[in-house]
């Protein structure tokens, strides 16, 4: 049985989910989970919400034609391994399954990859919607999952490079994020909306932002439900995050180096009034006058260094052991 229910699953979706579809996942799950590593729950949490996002709460297993202007280029796109000619394969080879399989070389590459893991499967180039059917549909994701290496990433919580290795980018990243927080709560016994209770709980701001502060305890809670898991060299319970300085902090210095931009300003200023009222010839009023402009600039390099190395003391400080 996979670690994470159809019950949590449902609980943690945005929008209605397609049952039949969820459950061809799950089948492949249930029978190559554990051969592809894909067994753990912090894995699984982003498995899962790749997935929710990529086909809309498994409401899509198979790709909407129309043709659209976009699909009917898809015909003669021989960089996805389809002919240069008008010969069909571009709805022959639509996108399938939860991680919508297209074109023609995909179809081949899963192919061979299912052979290669010693799989009994269908010829998917002569008969691309075999992929539809069980145990296939759900070993797709399992497939894409598994060549890009994205265990890697789910071991380091890293939830912005499994989106680029999946999407190419970020697109719909603030909803990859959503999702992996609503399936991750439900899991840690949460409800998919109670954000707040859970930052409460680990003693993190209380802002209802899934931030990669949140992100990592959300994580580091995930690893715990598997005995030893936190304890493998792979397996990064506390992922890097941004470190923001306290705004009271970083207000202060601020005030302080523009408070010694200011005097030094402020005092070249005045030397170069008095200067000037003194009579002093008009090369020596241009120099001192230089002289603060430096003054000024200086005060300005030096508050970013001390802001720059509060931050450091802070990181450092957070980071030391208790």
């Amino acid at each position: 049985m996979s670690a994470i229910t159809a019950q949590q699953i449902r609980s943690a979706a945005k929008g209605k989910v397609n049952e039949s579809n969820l459950n061809s996942v799950l089948v492949a799950l249930d029978r190559y989970g554990e051969m592809f590593g894909l067994d753990k729950p912090h894995r699984l949490v982003h498995y899962f919400s790749q997935l929710g996002h990529e086909s809309a709460d498994f409401r899509f297993d198979r790709e909407i034609w129309g043709p659209t202007p976009a699909q009917e280029r898809y015909d003669t796109r021989t960089d996805l391994g389809n002919t240069p000619a008008r010969d069909g394969d571009g709805k022959k080879y639509l996108g399938r399954t939860a991680m919508q399989l297209t074109g023609k070389d995909n179809y081949r590459a899963f192919r061979e990859w299912c052979r290669q893991e010693g799989l009994d499967c269908p010829d998917f180039v002569e008969d691309p919607d075999a992929v539809n059917r069980d145990p296939w549909e759900g070993l797709v994701p399992i497939f894409y999952w598994q060549k890009r290496d994205l265990n890697r990433w789910a071991d380091q919580g890293d939830v912005e490079t499994i989106t680029k290795k999946i999407n190419g980018g970020k697109n719909g990243f603030a909803d990859r994020i959503d999702r992996f927080a609503r399936l991750a709560l439900v899991v840690l016994g949460y409800r998919a909306d109670n954000i707040l209770q859970f930052q409460s709980d680990q003693r993190l701001e209380v802002d209802g932002d899934v931030g990669p502060k949140t992100r990592a305890a959300m994580h580091k809670a995930l690893v715990a439900l598997v005995p030893g898991e936190a304890a493998k060299p792979e397996v990064k319970t506390a992922p890097v995050t941004e470190t923001v300085m306290p705004p009271a902090v970083e207000t202060e210095v601020k005030k302080k180096t523009n408070l010694w931009g200011w005097l030094f300003g402020g005092a070249s200023a005045a030397g170069t009034a008095v200067s000037a009222l003194a009579g002093a010839e008009w090369p020596t009023v241009v120099a001192i006058g230089g002289v603060g402009i430096v003054a000024i600039g200086a005060g300005l390099m030096l508050r970013h260094q001390i802001i720059a190395a509060v931050r450091e003391i802070k990181s450092a400080i957070e980071d030391a052991p208790a």
